[in-house]
């Protein structure tokens, strides 16, 4: 390197090695009264719950409300949610079920979510996550639950009708498929393992660029990528992370037929989580099979002036062309408008649940 070059190099990165240092120390700090937080409210509540989704999300949103920049609001999200995390940690590491195994797409939403410092338990199905929680195997869960490009994952909205687990928050992430195999090419290979909403969501690139693999339905896309790690006949559609849990060498990436393929997830438990100041809150609801009962249905929410930002459609399955309707409202279940337009609702629709309130993305 040029000597100059190291020279006006070296004050700035001292500077930097200075600040590290502080920063570290403020964090052993911030943890210390963590750790102070976590013993009164042992002393009031011994089995209290670590993990407080309105707190968190409202440390983060007053940092971004406060952030001068040049730290975009995206960093400080991200940063602050691994603060928290190894705090909370300290205290309690969260057991955080999901679909598996290792390098799956829900595997990257809980970690972005709930932070690294985790218990993760990797599941073999979207049932077996609801049900490890429901069994308090697991603190809570991370379940996709729908997808730009495919729609509603009808699974885990059928999970979500028939479980007492409560919707805890949402996180809505980027999906950059990529095919791989052993040898990253698609030499002796005869068939396409992904998850099902995958193989869909990279269809045209599939027909177009490999019309002769035989098309294979995987529990998850990180399990089609254990599978191609032992087996140089299949080809894989997974994440990069999947990649390098498994090892396999990428043939292509960015085969999603939209680039902007995103899905959004929600984390699962059974607390209830308090207004946080910018919240959802997400209900089920049916009507009687008769005209004009969805306008009757929705007219609550325009008379409270409370804003809808979801409507999904599920078959009942009564064979009488009968339909629940999952609704994602703007605000708390406790914030006024809000509670006065779910009262109305739960007076006139013939099935109402409320699947939780809880910060919005």
């Amino acid at each position: 390197m040029d000597d100059s070059l190291t020279e006006r190099l070296r004050p700035l990165r001292e500077r930097i090695d200075s600040l590290d240092e502080q920063i570290l120390e403020l964090l052993n700090q911030r943890a210390r009264a963590a750790q102070e937080v976590g013993v009164v409210k042992h002393d009031f509540d011994a089995d209290g719950p670590v993990f407080k989704p309105e707190r968190e999300a409202m440390v983060v949103r007053r940092l971004q409300e406060a952030n001068p920049g040049p730290f975009t609001d995206q960093a400080v999200d991200a940063v602050w949610t691994q603060i928290i995390s190894a705090c909370r940690g300290l205290e309690s590491a969260l057991t955080v079920a999901y679909l598996g195994p290792q390098g799956s797409f829900s595997e990257q939403a809980a970690y972005e979510h709930f932070g690294r410092i985790i218990t993760p338990l990797r599941c073999n199905s979207f049932d077996e996550v609801f049900r490890a929680i429901e069994a308090g195997q697991a603190d809570a869960g991370m379940v996709p639950v729908e997808n730009s490009t495919e729609g509603a994952v009808n699974r885990t909205l059928d999970l979500l009708l028939n479980s007492p687990l409560k919707v805890l928050g949402e996180r809505s992430i980027k999906i950059h498929h990529c095919l791989m195999t052993r040898t990253g090419t698609l030499e002796g290979v005869r068939r396409v393992m992904a998850h099902p909403q995958a193989l869909a969501q990279c269809q045209a690139w599939l027909t177009q660029h490999c019309p002769g693999l035989a098309r294979d339905a995987a529990s998850s896309n990180a399990e089609a990528a254990r599978v191609a790690a032992g087996d140089s006949t299949v080809a894989a559609i997974a994440g990069t992370t999947a990649a390098t849990a498994w090892n396999l060498g990428v043939v292509a990436s960015g085969i999603q037929d939209d680039p902007q393929n995103r899905t959004r997830f929600l984390a699962v438990g059974a607390m209830d989580t308090l207004p946080s100041g910018h919240d959802k809150t997400s209900v089920i609801l049916a009507v009687p099979n008769r005209a004009g009962a969805v306008y009757e249905m929705l007219a609550p929410l325009a008379e409270h002036r409370v804003s809808m930002t979801r409507l999904e459609s599920r078959p009942a399955r009564t064979g009488q062309w009968e339909y629940y309707f999952y609704v994602d409202l703007l605000g708390h279940r406790d914030d006024p408008p809000v509670a006065q337009a779910l009262a109305a609702l739960k007076k006139q629709v013939a099935f109402f649940k409320v699947l939780g309130s809880y910060p919005a993305q």
